[in-house]
């Protein structure tokens, strides 16, 4: 990250990322931190970890993923057993992450499903800044890095993935004229998102690891966990409405989404777990698009390979000509609404 770069004196922060077991967000198995001081990468650390109790099965398509397989963590600490050391290498820095919801999440629900406190963050997403500063026809991670002149050779390597992340940032902020994170948001006219303190004995569960807690029950009593959806359901199903309390700082807010391929979940559940966030979903890509999730194990990269599907095409198609939308896998959808398992069984709302 030098060639001739302007460092931005004074951005401090640390950057994050985690690879998950399964599809609820509170089964870390890898963690890779990147602390920056004055613009400048200072330190580095990563573990390897156990995801929590009742909640450390390997799934498939995690494994294919980031590699990461159930014996290779095998032994090793629980996730809430390596939290203070993980803690304490972030101290009150600021996070960063590329699609921090995430993320933020896997904190939460790692340790809410362990029985511990966590803290308060500011935080920043990479996802939303490189919306907002460059013009890509996909804001993942390698294809933001590669923009950020920081290519990312192993993605979903956690530790390459954090350090990729505190690139992105330290590009935008320079891209900005920007010496500091409060200086960015500033300039671009945003609040710096925080995530509120919280302790599982005090204060109600997050709905994914309500979720993931009956789903988890309801294993163990031998009961197969209930689906929303169920085959014979029309393929598009019902373009719900918005959720008009949804969170703004999320990345699908205000976003209208489209899908295409063939998903691991129903389209219609799709469509309701991204319209509780805040988007407007809708069948066919119109010059009203934003986002378009691809199933079929879409990556990044095949929007280079060209192994696309028609709605993917017209995407291309309209991005050429200047329309601001964005490509998704569905494994990026899934982060960004809070993993799979936690559509299984439906949350008790907290009273």
């Amino acid at each position: 990250m030098s060639g001739g770069k302007v460092w931005a004196v004074g951005l401090d922060f640390t950057a994050i990322d985690f690879e998950t077991a399964n599809g609820f967000r509170g089964s870390p198995c890898a963690v890779g931190l990147t602390k920056v001081r004055g613009g400048k990468v200072v330190a580095e650390a990563s573990w390897l970890m156990r995801p929590p109790a009742n909640h450390d099965h390997f799934d498939y398509h995690n494994v294919r993923i980031h590699g990461i397989r159930a014996e290779d963590v095998a032994g090793l600490p629980r996730f809430g057993e390596l939290f203070p050391e993980i803690g304490a290498f972030i101290g009150d820095d600021i996070l960063a992450a590329h699609n921090a919801a995430f993320d933020l999440g896997v904190i939460r629900s790692g340790l809410e499903v362990s029985g511990l406190a966590g803290p308060a963050y500011d935080y920043v997403c990479t996802v939303m800044l490189s919306r907002r500063c460059y013009s890509l026809v996909s804001n993942s991670l390698p294809f933001a890095a590669e923009e950020a002149g920081v290519p990312l050779v192993n993605h979903h390597d956690a530790g390459e993935d954090a350090r990729a992340c505190a690139g992105i940032l330290i590009d935008i902020a320079a891209r900005n004229g920007a010496n500091s994170i409060a200086e960015l948001y500033l300039s671009l006219g945003l609040a710096l998102p925080h995530q509120q303190a919280f302790d599982p004995a005090r204060d109600a569960l997050s709905k994914q690891s309500l979720a993931a807690l009956a789903i988890a029950c309801s294993a163990a009593g031998g009961v197969p966990p209930a689906r929303p959806f169920r085959s014979g359901w029309p393929e598009e199903g019902a373009n719900p409405l918005p959720n008009a309390d949804a969170e703004p700082g999320h990345p699908l807010y205000g976003q209208t989404v489209v899908f295409t391929g063939e998903l691991s979940m129903p389209r219609p559940e799709a469509k309701v777990r991204s319209a509780e966030l805040g988007a407007r979903p809708e069948s066919r890509v119109t010059a009203r698009t934003t986002v378009l999730v691809v199933g079929d194990g879409f990556v990044a990269s095949d929007l280079r390979s060209g192994r696309l599907t028609g709605k993917a095409r017209r995407v291309l198609e309209l991005h050429e000509r200047g329309r601001p939308i964005e490509v998704l896998s569905e494994g990026e959808f899934l982060q960004m609404v809070g993993g799979y398992a936690a559509a299984g069984v439906p949350a008790a709302r907290p009273a």
